[in-house]
């Protein structure tokens, strides 16, 4: 669950008790964009996706680029991405989603960007309102939050914090760039970007077992953060960052009136709490016996993390080099 720091607050997603059902791939049209708009890059990064790529893929065909950047799956992912219109695909070893994101910014073909997860889709009422966007000359905004509608094993989570969720999504390359920052980096931006209406359609667990595998990565990550950042971790955090998180979102965001589904999902994400705060206290402990930590890999390289107007030069160099 994220909420943009740089926006304005959101205003609450659309409330319906029907299921919603995305159309499967075959059902989905292949579409052109009317040329009433400067050309849009999307921008997808995957690593075994392969039951969401196809879907995820054909709800951004109307963009005049898919650029996937795919670190490194085993499974049918880029297969499946190949076989489908406009999609150029990049591989390339994964250090984090920020640094993944930033790094596939500057090799997109067109100044517009528009950023996607595999399990995420764009709904036609969201692709409608993104045309409509440059229709106004005198609208100058270079960014856009864009609020998610998040489905848990197919059920629409309208509470436990995700009535506020937004992401900003749709920028100008040259406005906006993700910090520095190993796991859950929210986007910053030049300027307030703008809240769009429509959300994106975020099917975030359909397998309760593999989502818990994710939160144990997230919570590893997470600690490494931590720990690059020079933060310690003793009983406070280890027990009141987990509490909180799970009376903030299960009572005062009213999980709790989401049945079983919501004490699942809160309880889910109060654990992982707990477990990042709780292995970065292992690592301190482990420390004072001689045994550092082995953490994952981060992206210390400078262009990565520099804005464009530092990196035009670097980008031209990337296309080139791309190109071959």
């Amino acid at each position: 669950m994220r909420t943009d720091q740089h926006t304005l607050r959101t205003p609450h997603p659309q409330r319906s008790s029907q299921r919603f059902e995305w159309p499967r791939p075959a059902e989905i049209p292949i579409q052109t964009a009317p040329r009433t708009r400067p050309p849009i890059t999307a921008l997808i990064t995957s690593f075994n996706e392969e039951k969401n790529i196809e879907a995820c893929i054909r709800s951004v065909l109307w963009c005049e680029e898919i650029l996937l950047v795919d670190s490194f799956s085993n499974d049918a992912t880029v297969a499946i991405a190949s076989r489908l219109p406009r999609v150029r695909i990049l591989k390339r070893t994964y250090l984090g989603g920020a640094s993944q994101k930033n790094w596939a910014i500057d090799r997109a073909s067109h100044e517009w960007i528009l950023i996607l997860d595999a399990d995420e889709r764009v709904t036609p009422e969201l692709r409608e309102e993104i045309e409509g966007l440059f229709s106004n000359p005198s609208d100058t905004h270079e960014a856009f939050s864009i609020p998610r509608r998040t489905y848990f094993l197919g059920r629409h989570m309208r509470y436990s914090g995700w009535q506020h969720d937004r992401v900003t999504r749709l920028f100008n390359r040259r406005s906006a760039r993700y910090p520095n920052r190993r796991v859950h980096a929210d986007m910053v931006t030049r300027s307030p970007a703008r809240i769009l209406k429509n959300p994106l359609t975020h099917f975030m667990v359909d397998d309760l077992s593999e989502y818990t595998d994710r939160l144990q990565r997230y919570a590893r990550w997470g600690a490494s953060q931590l720990w690059k950042d020079g933060r310690e971790a003793g009983p406070y955090e280890v027990i009141c960052h987990p509490l909180w998180r799970f009376l903030r979102t299960y009572f005062l965001q009213l999980g709790c009136i989401e049945g079983l589904p919501g004490l699942v999902l809160c309880a889910v994400h109060a654990w992982s709490v707990f477990l990042k705060w709780s292995i970065l206290w292992g690592w301190h402990r482990n420390l004072k016996q001689g045994h550092a930590p082995n953490l994952p890999s981060f992206d210390d390289n400078p262009e990565t993390w520099a804005w464009p107007s530092e990196t035009e030069t670097i980008n031209k160099w990337a296309k080139k080099v791309d190109a071959k």
